[in-house]
């Protein structure tokens, strides 16, 4: 049995909730070599559903390393925490950005364990942020963020 497609008014509608950023990276589909999709945040093989407050925009590169998981092992307590919920938590509660904004540090037992399984600082991404620095065109500021 096919499973149902969101549709491209509900695509719409969850990129600009984000202001065409992913949510987990901040990375900005408008400057991004690669497509953005709309991402479960539990997987429908954990129980998540096509509901909207499951759904956040995610750039491929954090889509790919999230995949099902859903929890990590925070890097200094050793426990098993949650990955961050961009329905359920405010970025910047979770995360911040180094002196030149290249760079997301994670602050607590769920935002530093979302920055090692998502490598939210990987190569490529910490480049782009800087050349978009440099520019005047990151970090990209919204409500979440403030």
């Amino acid at each position: 049995m096919s499973e149902p497609k969101l549709t491209a008014k509900q695509k719409e509608a969850i990129a600009r909730r984000a202001d065409g950023c992913c949510e987990y990276c901040r990375s900005q589909a408008r400057f991004s070599p690669d497509p953005f999709s709309i991402e479960h945040i539990t997987p429908r093989s954990k129980g998540g559903t096509d509901e909207n407050d499951n759904l956040a925009l995610a750039c491929q590169g954090c889509n790919n390393r999230k995949y099902t998981h859903i929890e990590a092992r925070d890097p200094v307590s050793g426990n098993l925490v949650s990955l961050y919920h961009p329905r359920r938590q405010r970025w910047a509660d979770q995360f911040s950005w180094n002196e030149d904004f290249t760079i997301v540090i994670g602050l607590t037992p769920t935002g530093r364990p979302t920055v090692e399984r998502l490598q939210l600082n990987r190569e490529g991404v910490v480049n782009l942020r800087r050349v978009l620095r440099t520019i005047g065109q990151h970090p990209p500021i919204d409500s979440d963020q403030v």
